[in-house]
């Protein structure tokens, strides 16, 4: 229980208005997230990313920030940090960290766990978009049906996958799969098998 909602505060010694307002800034006090500010990873060469995202998927640099000494920590580490515009005030940030070893990545998880994915308005546009990077040399994977949307995917060229995904399904079929999450997760949580709530995704494949 909470402190602003104690017994004390609901006793008859505290008049309603004086319950309400501690029932406002219980309300204050919670977390409220409006939206993703940024997702950052780190690259190869800061400049080489700019140039690679800006040709190939027409994400423009928004700005640039260097620093000798991280803000955070105040560790001694020179950084080049940018940031793209991902469309729709939607922003993808770089490091460039020079005196650190070579970048690897997590050699105990499979290369198409980690990925971002990202939005476009169309399967149309999805297959235009595929065409295009083709033609620019990069390889892509798909298009790959998963029930509600259809994606592609491919690197960057600091060896980050990327998804593009164009959403297919109706306003019921998400419903539905909103309805069924927690009951899910708290099946595989048990079981660690796929559970068959959704198994209607996978019968358009």
């Amino acid at each position: 229980m909470s402190k602003l909602s104690s017994p004390l505060v609901n006793n008859l010694f505290v008049d309603k208005e004086f319950r309400q307002l501690l029932q406002l800034k219980e309300v204050l006090l919670m977390i409220n997230i409006e939206k993703i500010h940024h997702v950052a990873y780190r690259c190869n060469d800061a400049k080489e990313t700019t140039e690679w995202y800006q040709d190939k998927l027409n994400m423009k640099l928004v700005l640039a920030i260097a620093e000798d000494e991280v803000p955070s920590t105040k560790a001694p580490d020179p950084y080049m940090h940018i940031f793209l515009d991902a469309g729709n005030e939607n922003v993808l940030a770089f490091f460039e960290i020079p005196n650190s070893p070579d970048m690897g990545r997590d050699e105990n998880t499979p290369t198409w766990v980690q990925h971002l994915a990202m939005r476009v308005e169309s399967v149309e546009a999805l297959i235009t978009a595929k065409e295009e990077l083709e033609s620019k040399g990069v390889d892509v994977l798909g298009p790959t049906n998963h029930g509600i949307f259809k994606s592609i995917y491919f690197f960057d060229p600091n060896g980050h996958r990327l998804e593009l995904a164009a959403n297919t399904g109706t306003p019921e079929q998400f419903k539905q799969l909103h309805s069924v999450a927690h009951e899910m997760i708290d099946e595989w949580a048990v079981t660690k098998r796929a559970p068959n709530h959704a198994a209607w995704l996978h019968e358009q494949d």
